[in-house]
């Protein structure tokens, strides 16, 4: 078959975008929607589509459409009329494929052993998964704000490369420990929980506590120090839950109105991450900020089944105590505690509203009982008509 490129660009991230569409979501959003559906479906569009996207002998992802409009109309013609099933497996097989074969080629032609992503697309985790297990690497990394709100730290980056210069640009490069970047409210937090009406403080040990209602099947928000930077939450502004009853899933979903296909990630110290998924010295740094899926090793996916999706994998949070103590704390006590060394960490918002920032959001969140208890660097808060704690005792 004989191809005409033409200079349109972006052409595999705008046909996903386009897949989204056809499945009745919200484009440039629902994306990770087709992602975690793309597990319950077979691509038999794949080769339909993959007709129009091609590698370019000199690396490029081109296609033959020649501009916006006539993509969507050359993909819509061939989603349109196929369950949502279907066509996420099928353009996540279109995406898997060309982004691949690009790669390829380039981590040939430099010889490079570390690759390094940034783009929305790359908020694909089972791409990335793909990358890490098919590419000769020592270690893939993906920015953690890998979409647009990434562009601010590239403009960053870029400004002190040219006041620099290459050699002082690189020579001061470190490896990025964590993205607790946003506003710090700790003390205000406690002050606003502390003093508001239909709130009651609890004293005591805060991660013993929270550790205490999680093992009682509670769900809780932990709420400490900066908001963190990208679209994960990563321990300071996350909803935690215990792994061990796939009936979680089911309340959580209803509680923050969720899609109930998605699936919820684990967070994990980073001591045991080894001995439950298959983490590598390729994947690690990734999963430290919940950027891959990996596989669940088989004899943990029944004891931990509200993490792990159809597939068999999950997209895990490797952590140290270092970095968030509190979050650790929680984790370490509950491992210790019940034999399992993984807790649900999912986002603290409900669908569709941002991650919950200010205090007075936190705040709303547990008075409309879309948590059960919260849990700060200082105490742990539940409503007034709360009776949690006789409920544990």
């Amino acid at each position: 078959m004989e191809l005409t490129a033409h200079p349109y660009r972006n052409s595999i991230a705008t046909a996903y975008m386009h897949a989204t569409v056809a499945c009745g979501f919200r484009p440039w959003r629902h994306e990770g929607k087709l992602t975690g559906l793309s597990a319950r479906g077979k691509p038999t569009l794949t080769p339909e589509l993959a007709r129009h996207f091609w590698t370019s002998p000199d690396g490029v992802v081109k296609s033959d459409f020649e501009n916006w409009r006539s993509l969507e109309k050359g993909v819509r013609s061939v989603l349109d009329g196929h369950d949502r099933e279907t066509i996420a497996a099928s353009i996540q097989q279109l995406a898997e494929d060309v982004i691949l074969s690009a790669l390829q080629f380039w981590i040939e032609r430099s010889g490079m052993r570390r690759l390094a992503l940034g783009g929305g697309l790359f908020a694909n985790v089972r791409l990335n998964r793909l990358l890490a297990e098919s590419l000769p690497l020592d270690e893939i990394f993906i920015f953690p704000a890998m979409g647009d709100d990434g562009l601010a730290v590239g403009n960053a980056l870029a400004f002190l490369l040219h006041r620099d210069g290459l050699t002082t640009w690189l020579s001061r490069r470190r490896r990025l420990d964590d993205v607790y970047l946003g506003r710090d409210y700790d003390g205000v937090i406690d002050q606003c929980l502390g003093s508001a009406a239909g709130v009651k403080r609890h004293g005591g040990d805060p991660a013993s506590l929270a550790t205490d209602l999680i093992r009682a099947g509670k769900v809780g928000a932990i709420y400490v120090g900066r908001m963190e930077y990208g679209p994960r939450a990563l321990g300071n502004r996350s909803i935690i839950a215990s792994p061990h009853d796939h009936a979680i899933n089911d309340n959580l979903n209803k509680r923050l109105e969720r899609s109930e296909f998605m699936p919820f990630a684990p967070y994990i110290l980073d001591e045991d991450a080894a001995r439950v998924f298959e983490i590598t010295p390729v994947n690690r740094y990734a999963a430290q900020f919940m950027t891959i899926t990996c596989a669940v090793r088989p004899e943990w996916q029944d004891r931990i089944p509200a993490v792990v999706h159809i597939d068999g994998t999950a997209r895990p949070q490797i952590i140290r105590n270092e970095t968030n103590p509190l979050f650790a704390g929680i984790l370490r006590r509950f491992r210790d505690a019940t034999g399992l060394p993984v807790l649900v960490n999912t986002s603290f918002n409900v669908h569709e509203e941002p991650i919950v920032n200010r205090p007075s959001e936190c705040l709303r969140a547990l008075l409309d009982g879309r948590v059960d208890f919260v849990v700060t660097n200082e105490a742990v808060y539940t409503t007034s008509r709360s009776v949690l704690f006789q409920q544990v005792a």
